[in-house]
């Protein structure tokens, strides 16, 4: 039996009645994060440009673009809420991915769930097994995988898109196979591209494409059964030999789910989450000793050389740039005592004050070799005051998700936070409340409909104005 048979066994033989309660919970945890996040994100540059090339000429479709009251074909509207989900880097991520997996997964399977006139129920199965196998994929191919350049949430999270909808379209273990083998030949991403707007690209065209790869298996489409294992196949042609371990996208399958262990990490800052132990580490410093830039005569930034491949950025060029600054993120956190959306608006990396502060800051990886993946996380910063004293801080893993938990009361005030640049002030409520239930819908065009009648600026309007 070939790997994807195996995986696709696993993936039809979920049942939402076997998915334990807290993982439930999870699921719309991470539904109100991701949804938020392209709330925020949907006026960017990048979400406008890849709805302007998909839609044009089309007369909408059965799937909403969130944050707007238009519609598209499922296809391009999982590509679009992806991009916008991902826009800001301010969506959940999970350790096993080493990436975003909400961002791979859900637009696709919401965008599908309203095609067919899906329950919130199947919606969250769907969700909960495209995490699983995502998850179990990434297990085969981490560390060598990240670190050879490889973009995870879309050269990985492509198998969780696939397999949420798969699980909604009712394939059987054939066809499902059979979608995973073609979803092998669309899984793209590099690193090379973050800090533009190709980053969050790579999340809506895996989520796309995983949707794509399914939807093709149930017409017939064919692929080659063997395409994980195969000499040419995704692990040796991703990772190369020894440098991947198959065996390990069957072990453990949902003994306990990936959703709860280890579990979803919800950003705090709207920014890269390599970051953030750096940027909790200076607000414990500012806080501790009432620290200020006029204050300080030096910064030390500690993180893993796996985090400082991407962040060690002391000039950043652009507001999607200085998301993976450790410098201008530390800055910031020195400055404001916190990092927001205003730090990232229009010019602000270019603000003078920044400037000054990035040239008393240094990187450097640290001395501590953690053995796995999961483990990259912690962050040092050292400050020198004008009066030559030393204050440190180390951090181990930022405030996230389930093995960190994250106090209860941040998720709404994020949410609403996000959504007031989309939605009506007197709504944003209510599509709160829509997805912290969403599981007793019977339909989930009921979420999406109030979403789209929620939103601040109609379509209508605009094409009037």
């Amino acid at each position: 039996m070939t790997l994807a048979t195996e995986l696709a066994t696993r993936i039809v033989a979920m049942r939402y009645e076997d998915v334990p309660a807290e993982a439930v919970r999870w699921a719309k945890i991470s539904f109100v994060d991701t949804i938020a996040c392209a709330f925020a994100g949907t006026h960017e540059k990048g979400p406008g440009i890849v709805e302007k090339v998909l839609t044009a000429g089309k007369g909408g479709g059965t799937s909403l673009i969130w944050g707007s009251d238009r519609r598209a074909s499922a296809l391009d509207a999982a590509a679009i809420n992806g991009i916008a989900a991902h826009a800001l880097d301010y969506d959940d991520c999970n350790n096993s991915l080493a990436g975003h997996p909400s961002a791979a997964v859900l637009p696709a399977t919401l965008a599908l769930g309203e095609a067919l006139g899906a329950s919130g129920r199947d919606v969250i199965l769907a969700y909960v097994t495209g995490f699983e196998t995502q998850a179990h994929v990434a297990h085969a191919v981490h560390l060598h995988h990240y670190e050879k350049g490889w973009h995870p949430t879309s050269t990985i999270g492509i198998f969780g898109a696939t397999a949420a909808s798969a699980r909604l379209l009712g394939l059987d273990a054939e066809h499902t196979a059979t979608a995973l083998a073609i979803a092998v030949s669309l899984a793209s991403g590099v690193k090379a591209n973050f800090g533009t707007m190709t980053k969050p690209l790579h999340a809506g065209e895996c989520s796309r494409n995983g949707l794509y790869a399914a939807l093709l298996a149930q017409e017939g489409f064919t692929a080659c059964p063997e395409a994980f294992e195969h000499k040419h196949g995704y692990f040796e042609v991703f990772n190369g030999a020894g440098n991947y371990d198959a065996s390990k996208v069957l072990e453990g399958w949902a003994d306990p789910l990936d959703i709860l262990k280890p579990g979803v990490g919800l950003k705090q800052y709207p920014c890269c989450g390599s970051t953030h132990s750096a940027i909790d580490a200076m607000i414990s410093l500012r806080e501790r000793y009432g620290l200020t830039p006029e204050k300080v005569s030096r910064i030390e930034s500690i993180t893993h050389d796996r985090a400082l491949a991407h962040t060690d950025r002391p000039d950043p060029r652009s507001t999607l740039d200085a998301k993976f600054s450790v410098q201008y993120c530390v800055a910031r956190a020195l400055m404001h005592g916190d990092v927001t959306f205003d730090h990232f608006e229009g010019d602000a990396y270019r603000d003078p004050e920044v400037s000054k502060l990035l040239a008393r800051i240094e990187t450097r990886a640290h001395a501590h070799q953690p053995q796995g993946m999961f483990e990259h996380f912690q962050g040092e910063v050292i400050v020198t005051t004008i009066d030559g004293k030393r204050h440190s801080v180390r951090v181990d893993q930022p405030l996230r998700g389930p093995t960190n938990s994250v106090p209860p009361d941040r998720l709404e005030p994020k949410f609403r936070d996000c959504s007031a640049k989309a939605l009506t002030p007197n709504a944003i409520g209510r599509v709160y409340e829509l997805l912290q239930s969403v599981e007793t819908l019977n339909d989930v065009r009921r979420l999406t409909d109030v979403m789209a009648e929620s939103v601040k600026t109609r379509t209508l309007a605009r094409a009037a104005a």
